[in-house]
């Protein structure tokens, strides 16, 4: 009989990043029960193969899919290749443009390939959807679809949305969600996975399982992640994706240029670091004991080495400080001594290295006073090291220590000792 964590331990992790989870007391239950019994629950996700590569926001599901595989529990990794033929209108203004079984095909072959950058190839249970949807037949179709009312697909709001702009809806569309309850009868699930767009899909499942006379399955939906710009859903169309099979270096490139802010929604959807382990290099952060660079360096090296290895990540990381330093070197900054007495608070912080940034911006001429110092720090117009800055304070990891501060268009190397 399978040995399972105790259920406050496996909701820590399964609890980080979720959005919303219906209902939070039954996934208590279904673990409990879990436990008892020794059976794993099944945890299904689905993904149509519809585009034949992945970048990092696909891999939110597929990382939460891998923390209930880590805990022991049954993962399905199903392939939609009979709902892509009806093509998910989730969040579209527009029918979708169905694919072909070859497109879908070869789709899905390359899907298999990058999943299992992530998941367990010899416990993931991979499945298609053809294999119970194609058999349904028409009777079937209908039988199923007569468990839903068309008042209740206009609820959907993408739906309600296209119907109040009186644009077009297709009778196949309405099918879609059916299909994936269905999906959820099928494989008998205890846990959907899902992105927030996907609700009401999910929650056909919950609805079909019941007439089908199965406990209905917990749904768990995760948040949609931001791209690059920080503002809209990643995308490959909106050229601010970071692509799973792209070079460590380029990789590396672009999880340096997120801001700070966003950098934290990565830290939680896009590594396996639990809830408090995010929050405590946060305090860190924020208390000025660890520069903003090095945790966002910290986490262009995880999610480099998740995908390539360990070694690409070092050397990617080793390649951007060499070019970083370089740029700096190139712009010949004007380069001033600052006297580390000069720039410690009123009391100092006994046992730490640390200095007053509106201290160091006045000093180095870069600001008239303190106020207007402190001022910029909140705009986010000051850079250390070429990174966004904003706490009042910096921890140094010895003297003396050379920082390239910039203040808009102005920037001086200060050596402080």
């Amino acid at each position: 009989m399978a040995e399972f964590l105790p259920v406050d331990e496996q909701l820590d992790l399964l609890q980080k990043g979720a959005a919303e989870i219906i209902r939070v007391s039954d996934l208590r239950e279904r673990l409990e029960e879990s436990r008892k019994t020794g059976r794993p629950l099944r945890v299904k996700a689905g993904f149509d193969p519809t585009a034949p590569d992945l970048h990092l926001g696909h891999t939110v599901l597929m990382r939460k899919l891998r923390h209930f595989q880590q805990l022991g529990h049954q993962v399905i990794f199903l392939v939609g290749d009979f709902t892509s033929l009806i093509g998910d209108p989730t969040g579209r203004n527009v029918t979708r443009k169905p694919l072909t079984r070859e497109q879908i095909n070869a789709n899905a072959v390359t899907y298999q390939e990058q999943v299992f950058q992530i998941l367990d190839r010899e416990k993931t249970e991979v499945r298609f959807n053809s294999e119970w949807l194609d058999k349904l037949g028409f009777e079937g179709t209908i039988r199923l679809a007569a468990n839903f009312t068309v008042s209740q697909m206009l609820e959907r709001d993408d739906f309600h949305k296209r119907y109040q702009a009186e644009q077009p809806i297709s009778l196949h569309e309405f099918l879609y969600p059916v299909m994936q309850g269905y999906d959820s009868v099928a494989l008998e699930c205890d846990v959907e996975l899902g992105g927030t767009d996907q609700k009401f899909n999910l929650l056909c499942g919950r609805e079909l399982q019941r007439v089908y006379g199965q406990k209905p399955q917990i749904v768990l939906m995760n948040p949609i992640l931001e791209g690059l710009d920080g503002v809209q859903k990643m995308s490959k169309s909106l050229n601010n994706a970071i692509g799973i099979h792209e070079a460590p270096g380029e990789m590396y490139g672009k999880l340096m240029s997120i801001s700070d802010e966003l950098m934290w929604r990565y830290w939680t959807l896009l590594t396996d670091l639990r809830t408090s382990e995010v929050e405590a290099l946060q305090t860190q952060v924020a208390e000025g004991t660890l520069h903003p660079m090095e945790a966002k360096k910290r986490l262009a090296r995880t999610i480099v080495a998740d995908f390539h290895s360990q070694e690409d990540a070092a050397r990617a990381d080793e390649n951007w400080a060499l070019m970083f330093q370089q740029k700096a070197v190139s712009e010949d900054l004007e380069e001033l001594a600052v006297a580390y007495a000069d720039l410690v608070g009123p009391a100092g912080l006994p046992g730490q290295l640390a200095i007053r940034i509106p201290k160091l911006l006045v000093h180095l001429g870069l600001a008239a006073s303190g106020s207007e110092a402190s001022r910029k720090l909140a705009e986010k117009a000051v850079k250390l090291d070429g990174e966004a800055y904003t706490n009042a304070t910096l921890q140094l990891e010895k003297l003396p220590t050379r920082l390239t501060v910039r203040l808009g268009k102005r920037a001086k190397v200060a050596v402080i000792g």
